[in-house]
């Protein structure tokens, strides 16, 4: 006795449901410690190369599950994240998940400093994009940032004196060009 087509299709539609079911119930692949802490290193490098795979994991975070980072983020916490027109926001969240996730797997005090400096390089490749008339005072406010994490660990650091200087830098750029 032969089955019919639609009742082997229908008999393949629930084989197929009932395999996708069994996948999506298996655990996901346990990511050992030290793999995580070597993608969080090579998220977390100094290079525009590390920040464009850490951009791109941001963009698919559900890629990187298995890792369980913490993306996370109050931006430039209570400075600005936008100080007088410059973009600091991905820098800063950059800067958030470094020191989010080495806190997370113990690993903070060794790598700090590493993440400080991937800060300011990213700070210092933004502001490249910016008009060289108006680029040294993006400049000063990436070093003002810079400096406020690293010696403060913090970005509350950044007081409106050094948003003012900034600001009056770039108004005289401007006016200038």
């Amino acid at each position: 006795m032969s089955t019919s087509p639609a009742r082997r299709r229908a008999s393949l539609v629930t084989l197929l449901t009932v395999l996708a079911v069994l996948v999506a119930a298996t655990p996901a692949y346990a990511v050992t410690a030290a793999e995580k802490a070597a993608v969080l290193s090579s998220f977390t490098q100094t290079s525009a190369s590390s920040y464009n795979s850490w951009n791109a994991a941001r963009q698919n975070q559900g890629a990187w599950s298995a890792y369980r980072f913490d993306w996370s983020t109050d931006y430039c916490s209570a400075s600005p994240d936008n100080p007088i027109g410059f973009d600091f926001k991905l820098s800063c969240w950059r800067h958030d998940f470094g020191y989010r996730n080495y806190k997370d797997i113990g690993a903070f005090s060794a790598n700090k400093s590493r993440v400080d400096s991937a800060f300011y390089a990213d700070l210092k490749r933004k502001c490249a994009t910016y008009a060289s008339a108006v680029r040294p005072a993006c400049n000063s406010l990436a070093w003002t940032y810079y400096q406020a994490v690293s010696i403060f660990g913090s970005l509350a650091a950044v007081e409106s004196a050094d948003l003012q200087a900034a600001a009056d830098l770039k108004a005289a750029a401007t006016a200038a060009g």
